[in-house]
């Protein structure tokens, strides 16, 4: 009996004209009233529960088959396990994990000989004879109390005492900051409410700086708090009226400034305050030029700034004495093929993060004595990777040491941690993530193919698939994702739960698109705008180029992305329903015309500067033109699961809530339309580890039902 027969009847949302007018263009949304802010009304909350409700339904008939793939995604997982301990002045700190249970544990342990330098062979002693571990805070305890439990920040004071961390129990990403004794694990004073998840900074020991938002979550206000003083008595840095401007915090790795930025989507600049002279105030170190955008550091006589402008898109590298912040010198000129993405300041070296063909790059230089000066970079070191394809990401190194620590991993390639020796070019790798089961890394093929545009533009495809499944003559399944928006980069990294796709014989694949940031500052600005259509025809264009290839066929292409990928699904949906087989849209930002339209939705002012200010014309109709919302049309289209959070802030419930109910109505097929909302959850889903492996499993499942993969057990 196939596994798609005999579906329960769908939940219809009730119509309620709703008209919006703008420029003589009369829209009508009949399902606007879907939306309330307060997440309480019981007539938007009885339709959401029958959603899921159906869903449930809809899926009754695979539940075995769900289970099993939560099995073997959970059964990967070594439970009890520690992250690659990163020494800090006298300790080792590192993360917990234990069996059966969803949230880590924050430890450290002393380092028995301290005043020896690090090497890149350290190893923290464990075992009867080493320093005891000292559990600073169990997050399981903490969770026990609320269904949803984030930690953002978690940062240790400079004499290693204290620490101060952010917690969200509800999902919505408003954060209360505490600050604890680290021995004791006693609360100090009162918590901080209404603060930013990351933007926390201690200033010496006694004071703490952090970031508050405004009631449509921008992050607006840095605060200076003293220690045992309450929040009211809190003093405000600056504060930040432009809504188009989101202030943000940064600490040098030297430890001596700390830097508070005002950015929008194509305009920053930055204030540094001396850590010891906190009544001096701010200092305007790069000045507020509409179009430049910079970010900072700081070593030991210099500043050194990351500047971008319409000119210099993908960025140059300057440095500038901290008594003359006019007087800048180019460490690092401007290359139209190259974007610098990031810097990593240490006592002797200079760490440069680049993206060059659509790859990460890392690249060490040595910095003249600090009493020197600083005229030129030279000799710079790359570090070497293996993949065809991966991910690179800076992790947290001692400014004072000559060792770098990074993240890597690929399609293929576990996570793992590696320190480099800047002054011997020696890796070594600290921790790969355990992956059990019998995963073998050789049983997969990564590759990185090109796709030609319309225009001419060659858009990058990460592939991987398991080489003794497939047949690689269109007749394998395979998954498709994209996203394509904010200048991200959508980097292929590993995911323990893709392997219950991958040893199936699934294919998978990313679309660097236009939009992300993979090839450099051009390739997001040629996806945005009045050319944001790019996004969607370079990830269509994608798909028939792995059709071509005989990666898939229509038949066997299934689609997914999150966010802004979300809204990726939507368009191409609604663009060419007939080139999919399933698609899965994650939190997707679809209600876009509305959406931007609409000041007091969290986040919006902002969006302007990504999609355009549809309050003028051009741009009204261009993005009327793709907004999923407004393009859902009586034709057929494939099997489609849709996800939301409730307490979503960036993208509000009721923007998948109506573009499900609006294709419930308009759709002329009868493949799945499945909708499901955390009613506990926000953007980011579940809190827990092992919870949030069952939306992959649900998902997983969804889309082998709909390639009809299913045995008649409903087990495979």
């Amino acid at each position: 009996m196939s596994s798609l027969s005999q579906p329960p009847s769908p939940p219809l949302a009730e119509k309620v004209k709703h008209e919006m007018e703008l420029f003589g263009d009369v829209r009508v949304d009949n399902y606007y009233w879907l939306r309330d802010d307060s997440r309480k009304d019981p007539k938007v909350l009885s339709y959401l529960e029958q959603e899921n409700a159906y869903t449930e339904a809809m899926m009754s008939g695979t539940k075995k088959l769900e289970d099993k793939i939560y099995a073997e995604i959970r059964g990967r997982i070594k439970e009890d396990d520690i992250s690659a301990p990163l020494r800090k002045g006298p300790y080792y700190y590192y993360s917990r994990t234990l069996e059966g249970k969803e949230y880590i544990q924050h430890c450290r342990r002393p380092v028995p000989n301290c005043d020896a330098p690090p090497s890149v062979h350290d190893t923290m002693p464990t075992g009867p004879d080493a320093s005891p571990e000292h559990v600073i805070l169990d997050e399981n305890v903490k969770a026990e109390e609320h269904g949803f439990y984030k930690i953002g920040a978690f940062k240790v004071s400079p004499n290693h005492k204290m620490v101060a961390y952010t917690e969200d129990t509800k999902g919505d990403e408003i954060y209360t900051l505490y600050v604890i004794d680290v021995e004791t694990r006693a609360q100090i004073g009162k918590p901080l409410v209404g603060v930013t998840s990351s933007y926390v900074q201690w200033a010496g020991n006694d004071a703490l700086v952090y970031i508050t938002m405004d009631e449509i979550h921008r992050p607006d206000k840095a605060w200076l708090h003293k220690l045992g003083s309450d929040q009211c008595n809190d003093s405000c840095f600056y504060h930040e009226k432009d809504d188009m401007f989101y202030v943000g915090l940064q600490a040098s790795e030297s430890e001596k400034f700390l830097f508070i930025s005002s950015g929008s989507k194509m305009t920053s600049f930055v204030f540094y305050l001396e850590v010891c002279k906190l009544e001096e105030g701010l200092k305007v170190l790069t000045p507020r030029i509409n179009g430049i955008d910079t970010s900072v550091s700081h070593r030991g006589n210099h500043f050194f700034i990351q500047k971008r402008s319409d000119e210099f898109f993908n960025s140059e590298l300057l440095a500038c004495p901290v008594d003359n912040t006019s007087a800048t010198t180019v460490l690092i000129p401007h290359r139209e093929s190259v974007k610098i993405q990031d810097i990593q300041l240490f006592c002797d070296h200079l760490v440069v993060y680049e993206r060059e063909q659509g790859l990460p790059k890392i690249t060490a230089y040595r910095l003249p004595a600090v009493e020197e000066p600083l005229i030129c970079l030279e000799g710079g070191q790359a570090v070497q990777f293996i993949d065809p394809v991966y991910l690179v990401e800076p992790s947290e190194s001692q400014f004072s040491s000559t060792i770098l620590r990074f993240s890597y991993s690929s399609l293929r390639t576990p996570p793992s941690v590696y320190e480099y020796d800047m002054n011997t070019g020696e890796s070594v790798l600290k921790k790969i993530e355990t992956v059990l089961g019998g995963f073998d890394a050789s049983n997969y093929v990564t590759e990185r193919k090109w796709a030609t545009a319309s225009d001419g533009t060659q858009i990058p495809i990460s592939i991987v698939y398991q080489k003794n499944l497939v047949k690689l003559d269109g007749s394998d399944p395979m998954l498709l994702n994209g996203y394509g928006s904010y200048e991200i980069s959508e980097d292929p990294d590993f995911n323990k739960a893709r392997l219950s796709l991958l040893d199936r014989g699934f294919i998978f694949a990313i679309a660097h698109i236009r939009g992300g940031g993979e090839m450099g500052r051009q390739w997001y600005e040629n996806g945005k705008f009045l050319k944001k259509k790019n996004t969607f025809t370079d990830f269509i264009t994608c798909a028939e180029f792995l059709i071509e290839q005989k990666y898939c066929s229509k038949e066997k292409l299934c689609i997914t992305g999150r966010s802004a990928g979300g809204m990726l699904m939507g368009a191409v949906l609604n663009m060419r329903p007939d080139l999919w087989k399933a698609a899965v849209a994650g939190v997707p930002f679809v209600d876009v015309l509305t959406t931007i339209l609409d000041p007091t939705i969290p986040l919006t002012t902002a969006e302007w500067e990504e999609w355009g200010d549809p309050r003028k014309e051009e741009f009204y109709y261009y993005m009327k033109s793709y907004s999923p919302v407004d393009n859902v049309k009586a034709q057929n289209y494939p099997h489609i699961l849709v996800t939301a959070g409730l307490h979503d802030s960036r993208v509000m419930y009721s923007e998948p809530a109506k573009f499900v109910a609006k294709l419930r109505d308009m759709k002329t097929d009868n493949n799945m339309l499945l909708f499901k909302c955390e009613l506990g959850a926000g953007h980011f889903s579940k809190s827990g580890r092992f919870e949030r492996l069952q939306d992959d499993a649900m998902a997983f499942a969804f889309l082998l039902k709909a390639l009809d993969m299913i045995p008649t057990c409903g087990c495979a």
